[in-house]
């Protein structure tokens, strides 16, 4: 999954597609050609202190990028949004799934809009605005509120099938906890789940190798992706596509190799 931000403000890239739907779709059809079969398009910058946007402002910004991908391309289009409305116009002009941080829980009628245009959704786990008190256990934490989400996704009628789940990488973390959340990754499939990884350029990367910069954290995200891979996850949210691909690659030859061995020792 190719994060695509037309956002002036994104802590990575912003500013760098948002001047111009031709820059914005430029950069989608490289990822495209890097071998990304999602792209993620987000108008609302979700960077630790950023500004929030009216819901106008975010559908100007990824409605006409929408429209044309839609157009240009047979990948898979994702809306990164939390408003109900801007994911049902988003999936009107195109998008194919809705990629809320929230986890459904802060416009729950983001669910009803996924279950009558049959989008699928990663419901996203985070601490930001959260009401229900933060669980000591980190595993803990991210089975309470993914589950709170699960079940206002069941009551608005979404298939199990449509659904991602995102423990949300650097959302209300701090350095130890990515860490360690990256150590248990592998807890997470007791939810069931197809999982997805989100930590492209995070904070905690650069803290882990020294990079201050988040266009210098590649190598660091491409760590994170084998870890990931190796530990189960199936979708990666990433900023620079080549890199991560070559990263899966590897780890796909060593799962592959694993599951040969272990054929022949049963056989």
């Amino acid at each position: 999954m190719a994060i695509v931000n037309v956002t002036p403000d994104s802590f990575s890239d912003g500013g760098r597609y948002s001047g111009s739907v031709e820059t914005a779709i430029a950069h989608a059809m490289s990822c495209i050609r890097d071998g990304a079969a999602i792209v993620d398009i987000g108008g609302e910058s979700t960077r630790p202190g950023a500004v929030e946007v009216s819901a106008a402002e975010e559908q100007d910004r990824v409605l006409p990028v929408i429209e044309r991908l839609a157009a240009e391309t047979d990948a898979l289009i994702s809306i990164d949004t939390y408003r109900a409305e801007t994911a049902r116009l988003a999936v009107a002009a195109g998008a194919h799934i809705v990629n809320d941080v929230h986890g459904l829980q802060r416009e729950p009628e983001i669910a009803n809009v996924v279950a009558r245009t049959g989008a699928g959704i990663c419901i996203m786990h985070t601490g930001r605005g959260r009401e229900q008190e933060k669980r000591a256990d980190l595993v803990a934490d991210q089975e309470f509120f993914l589950t709170e989400s699960l079940k206002i996704a069941r009551a608005a009628g979404i298939p199990e099938e449509a659904v991602i789940l995102d423990p949300g990488f650097g959302f209300a973390k701090n350095r130890d906890e990515d860490v360690e959340l990256m150590a248990r990754f592998a807890e997470l499939h007791r939810l069931g789940f197809p999982l997805l990884a989100g930590t492209s350029r995070k904070r905690f990367t650069g803290s882990v190798t020294g990079r201050d910069k988040p266009d210098e954290r590649d190598v660091g995200t491409a760590a994170t992706t084998v870890i990931l891979r190796l530990a189960g996850a199936a979708i990666f949210r990433v900023h620079n596509v080549a890199v991560n691909r070559d990263a899966l690659a590897m780890a796909d030859a060593v799962l592959a190799a694993a599951e040969a061995h272990a054929a022949k020792r049963g056989s």
